[in-house]
């Protein structure tokens, strides 16, 4: 039997065929392929050489496993003739359907032919119904695409989850696939995390702890104990350690604050798999869509700390206490370490970065010994935290009083005002039944209407005026709250850490005599405004 009598078979099944077998249509079923193609080979006898089978794979695309090593063989000459259903089936792209089969295969000697539709490049007659096919084929692709794009964008707007995995921490709700539920193993190591990098701990330094307690990093997890067929394309077959990356990716990620941001790549077109990464802009976010993991407060406190840039410097704990927050006064460049010059050099305080690299001539020392910033940020603190004294004497403070005696004074503000304000009003309709009953000329009538509507503006203007100021006066109570909470629990302090300086301190600043102003995160509102 000669080579053009050698057949191979090309099978090809893809998504949008699963759901028409999800349907009732067997028809494009890879076992009905095979049936039908047989069938044909040997009714035209045709030997086959070879069956090629892609599942699951769209016909856009020339990177289907099967059809490369069909296009490989084909190049070694193994047989003469490529059957498959349609010319759908062995491609839908225009620019592959020229490629393989107006050139490459006819230089190969090797012959297409489509059951179902005709197709076959034996024939010139059928070449423009090649093209046309093939044309129709790609403007399927394109409709299709559009159409799953514009169905994907309206679920995504409508909250629900499309990721074909969950984020670490998270499982599909086994009622609805589209929803997350919390898997409370991984949420418990998500908590760990943020919690780690509150007290001070680095990313990479986080990802250490977690892979020396032996808890799997995520892709394992969800592999070995989830049992989901899970693939990450970044993932070596060595990666057994926490990286700085996913610890990075977890502390930013909003889904543990409950919400679902989606879109945040593209693929360029239909016809291309490269993703592209997409503007915050362009993101879909929806919110408060799951059971959050992380409080939103916890959340907000790790962002703000992440912009605070930290090198690591030594192993000492103590020496990096006030990383990242301290800063000359004078160029506001930040401080950076000093070191004793005699025997092994240790670490004694901070100067001028500015001064230290450039010299005096841009900046002078600003230098500060390390023990005694150390000693005055503590005492400040302590100081700080004695203004509170103890729960039981909050209640006394004179924050009280004030507060109590500024809401009665405007709650007595508005009532007044609102009873002058009826009592306008009632003038008015009496002024106007004066003027009905002929009580009253029409011109006293007109006089008495704009004195009572001025008043009532008038009024108005001063009821508005407290209500704000009401509103202030609660903003100003949560503010206080705010400082009592931070500061109750160091009014005994007797070791300063960097978690301790992180949670209180927004900025340092050293003077060139050695003198240092705090900047707290927080601060008693009612000292400001008294």
């Amino acid at each position: 039997m000669s080579r053009e009598n050698e057949a191979a078979l090309y099978l090809r099944l893809s998504k949008e065929d699963m759901d028409k077998l999800c349907r009732g249509d067997e028809s494009a079923s890879i076992q009905n392929q095979r049936l039908l193609l047989t069938d044909y080979a040997l009714e035209h006898d045709f030997k086959i050489v070879e069956i090629y089978s892609d599942d699951d794979e769209s016909g856009l695309f020339d990177t289907r496993p099967a059809f490369e090593r069909m296009m490989h063989d084909a190049s070694l000459g193994k047989f003469g003739v490529i059957i498959a259903k349609s010319q759908s089936r062995f491609s839908r792209n225009m620019e592959h359907i020229e490629k393989y089969l107006h050139h490459d295969l006819p230089n190969l000697g090797i012959r297409f032919i489509g059951v179902v539709d005709g197709t076959d490049t034996a024939s010139q007659d059928n070449k423009k119904s090649r093209q046309i096919n093939g044309l129709v084929n790609e403007w399927y692709c394109e409709d299709l695409s559009k159409n799953i794009r514009s169905a994907f964008r309206a679920k995504m707007k409508d909250g629900q989850f499309l990721g074909s995995s969950c984020p670490y921490g998270y499982i599909k709700d086994p009622k609805n696939h589209n929803h997350l539920v919390v898997d409370e193993y991984a949420a418990g190591v998500v908590r760990r995390i943020f919690q780690l990098y509150l007290q001070g701990y680095g990313k990479a330094k986080i990802g250490r702890i977690l892979s020396d307690d032996g808890i799997l990093i995520p892709s394992q997890y969800k592999r070995r104990v989830l049992g989901i067929n899970y693939y990450n394309a970044h993932e070596l077959d060595t990666t057994r350690n926490w990286s700085y990356q996913t610890i990075h990716t977890i502390l930013n990620n909003e889904v543990y604050l409950g919400h679902v941001v989606q879109n945040k790549y593209n693929n360029l077109s239909y016809k291309d798999k490269k993703h592209v990464k997409q503007s915050k802009e362009k993101w879909i976010r929806v919110l408060n869509q799951h059971e959050p993991i992380i409080a939103e407060d916890t959340f907000l406190r790790v962002q703000e700390r992440q912009k605070i840039r930290v090198k690591s410097v030594g192993s000492s704990i103590m020496e990096s206490v006030f990383s990242g927050i301290l800063i000359c006064a004078e160029c506001k460049h930040a401080m950076v370490r000093t070191y004793d010059r005699r025997g092994k050099h240790p670490f004694t305080g901070y100067c001028c970065k500015t001064y230290k690299t450039q010299g005096k001539k841009y900046c002078t020392s600003h230098a500060i010994r390390h023990d005694q910033l150390e000693s005055i940020v503590l005492e400040s603190i302590r100081e700080e935290a004695k203004k509170i004294l103890t729960p039981e004497d909050i209640q006394e403070l004179n924050k009280t009083d004030y507060i109590d005696g500024k809401r009665k004074e405007f709650a007595n503000q508005i009532r007044n005002m609102e009873k002058e304000i009826l009592h306008k009003t009632g003038y008015k309709k009496k002024t106007y039944q004066n003027y009905m009953d002929e009580l009253i000329t029409k011109e006293e009538y007109l006089s008495y209407i704009r004195e009572y509507d001025a008043d009532i503006v008038m009024l108005q203007e001063h009821l508005d005026r407290a209500n704000k100021e009401i509103a202030e006066q609660e903003a100003l109570e949560i503010q206080h709250d705010k400082w009592v909470e931070e500061f109750k629990n160091y009014i005994n302090i007797g070791e300063l850490t960097r978690n301790v300086v992180l949670e209180l301190i927004d900025k340092i600043e050293v003077n060139e005599d050695g003198s240092i102003s705090i900047f707290y995160k927080f601060n008693n509102p009612y000292e400001l405004t008294n």
